[in-house]
C-alpha cells in the first residue's frame, strides 16, 4: 500500500451519498534533471527507512509541481471529463489514483474495484497470446480464474479478436490492443473506470460501441473519469468536468461551462475574446493592390456594432474596405473553421459571394460590405475565419488569413455542431401516412 494513499475495498452496496473516490489535496513533484532526481530518490528512501522527515511539501532545486493541491470527489454513476493542455497533469493524476505512483502530499481514498485504462496495452505481455493476457490482466484487476472463465467469451467477442486470440499480442495492431484492454477492464465489473485517451484508437464503429457500453455501465452505477482531447466526446458522455492547468485544478463543475473556459483559455487571448473585431492601418496607393481590408467586425439586428455573438440571434459579418479607385464586381469569400479538438479539421462553413451573385460597385474611399445572417448558426466556441476581398471571382485585392472570434449562447447547444431554428408540434392523424 502506498504510504500517502489510503485505499479501501468495499462492496457495491455503497450508499449513494458516499463517494467511491476521494482525492484530498494531492500534490506531486518531479525533477527535470535525471542525476539530481536519482539523488533525491535515494534521499527520500533513506528518510523513510530512518523515520526522518522528507519535506514533501517543498520544492528542491530543479523540481516542479506536476500537481498541486488537487481535490475532488467521484460518486456512483458519475461521469467526469478531465481536460487540460499537454503537461497539465492529467495522466499524473490518473496514475496516482490507480496507485502506479504515490503523491508527495494528500490522500486518495478508493472504495470498490478500480480498473485503469491509462496506457495502450498496459499490463499486457507482448510475447503471450491474447488468451493468456486476458487471464493475466483480469487476475491483476482482481478476478478469480473461475470468474475470468465465465466472462472470457464475452471479452473476446467485445474486443472482436476471435481470429487472433491465440496469437502473441506483439502481433496485434494498436487498435486490437486497445480493444482487448478496454474489454478486459469493463468485464471486471469495476466501481471506477479510469480512461486516458485509449478510446482515441480504433475505428468509429468500435468507438461508438465503447461509448454505448460506458452508458450501460453508468446506468448500473459505475463511475468513470474520461480523458479525451476531443471536447465533443466529453460533452456527449460526461455531465461534470475537471480542468487542470499547470498542475492546478482551475475549474470544476458543469461540463458545458468547464469546456467553454478550457477552450477559451487554450485558443484565444482575453483581448481577442472581448473585442471580436480586427482592424488594419491604411496603406498608401503604392503599397495597395487597389482595395484594402481596413476592419472585420459584426453588427446586430439593429445594425449596431457588437462584440457579443450569440448562437441563434440575427447577425451581420462586416468587412470595411478602402478603395483608391472605382471597381466593379467586388465581393468577398469567407471560410470558417472551429478552433480546438478534432473539430478544427475541415471547414465548418464556406461562403463565396460569387456563388450568390453578390457583386458590388465600389467608389473611392471607405465602404462596408455586409454578409447578413437571419440567425447565427454556429455553435458556441472559438472560430477562425479566412477572408478574401475579390474582384470578378478571380482577382484578390486583399486577404486576412486568420480572424479569430468567439461565439456564446444563451441556450443549451453545446452538443451541436450548428444551431437550427425550430418549432415543435403534435399532429394526430386520422389516416396515418403508413396506410395511405
Amino acid at each position: 500500500m502506498l504510504l500517502n494513499t489510503q485505499q479501501q475495498s468495499m462492496t457495491a452496496d455503497l450508499p449513494e451519498s458516499q463517494p467511491v473516490l476521494s482525492v484530498e489535496g494531492v500534490s506531486k513533484k518531479f525533477c527535470r534533471d535525471l542525476k539530481r532526481s536519482l539523488f533525491y530518490g535515494v534521499q527520500d528512501i533513506a528518510a523513510d527507512l530512518t523515520g526522518g522527515r522528507r519535506h514533501s511539501d517543498r520544492l528542491r532545486s530543479r523540481e516542479f509541481w506536476a500537481l498541486q493541491a488537487v481535490s475532488f470527489q467521484l460518486h456512483r454513476g458519475q461521469a467526469v471529463g478531465l481536460v487540460g493542455s499537454n503537461g497539465a497533469g492529467k495522466s499524473t493524476l490518473l496514475r496516482i489514483i490507480s496507485g502506479l505512483i504515490k503523491p508527495d502530499t494528500g490522500k486518495v481514498r478508493i472504495r470498490g474495484r478500480l480498473a485503469p485504462l491509462i496506457a495502450l496495452g498496459a499490463g499486457f505481455n507482448p510475447i503471450l497470446t491474447g488468451r493468456e493476457n486476458i487471464f493475466a490482466n483480469m487476475s491483476i484487476l482482481g478476478l478469480s480464474t473461475r470468474q475470468i472463465k465465465q466472462c472470457f467469451q464475452e471479452v473476446v467477442e467485445f474486443a472482436e479478436i476471435e481470429s487472433a486470440i491465440d496469437a502473441p499480442v506483439q502481433t496485434y495492431s494498436s487498435g486490437m490492443a486497445a480493444r482487448l484492454g478496454f474489454a478486459c477492464a469493463i468485464y471486471t465489473e469495476p466501481e471506477i473506470l479510469l480512461i486516458d485517451e485509449v478510446l482515441a484508437v480504433g475505428d468509429a464503429r468500435f468507438k461508438a460501441k465503447c461509448y454505448r457500453r460506458l452508458y450501460e455501465l453508468r446506468q448500473k452505477g459505475v463511475a468513470f473519469i474520461l480523458v479525451n482531447h476531443n471536447s465533443q466526446a466529453i460533452l456527449n458522455i460526461c455531465d461534470t468536468a475537471l480542468y487542470l492547468s499547470g498542475g492546478s485544478l482551475v475549474a470544476q463543475g458543469d461540463v458545458n461551462q468547464v469546456i467553454d473556459r478550457y477552450e477559451s483559455d487554450l485558443f484565444l487571448t482575453g483581448t481577442e475574446r472581448a473585442e471580436n473585431r480586427l482592424t488594419f492601418p491604411a496603406k498608401s496607393p503604392q503599397e495597395s493592390t487597389g482595395m484594402d481590408i481596413r476592419a472585420l467586425f459584426f453588427r446586430d439586428a439593429q445594425g449596431e456594432s457588437t462584440q457579443t455573438l450569440l448562437t441563434g440571434e440575427p447577425l451581420s459579418f462586416c468587412l470595411s474596405c478602402e478603395s483608391h479607385n472605382s471597381h466593379n464586381g467586388v465581393t468577398f469569400d469567407i471560410r470558417i473553421v472551429k478552433i480546438g479538438g478534432e473539430d478544427s479539421v475541415g471547414n465548418i462553413l464556406t461562403i463565396r459571394g460569387q456563388n450568390d451573385n453578390a457583386f458590388f460597385q465600389v467608389t473611392p474611399g471607405l465602404s462596408e460590405l455586409r454578409l447578413n445572417f437571419p440567425y447565427l448558426g454556429l455553435a458556441p466556441g472559438n472560430y477562425s475565419a479566412q477572408v478574401r476581398l475579390r474582384k470578378d471571382s478571380i482577382y484578390t485585392f486583399d486577404m486576412v488569413e486568420s480572424f479569430r472570434f468567439t461565439v456564446l449562447a444563451d441556450r443549451d447547444v453545446n452538443k451541436c455542431q450548428f444551431y437550427q431554428p425550430r418549432s415543435w408540434s403534435l399532429v394526430t392523424e386520422t389516416q396515418p401516412m403508413l396506410e395511405s
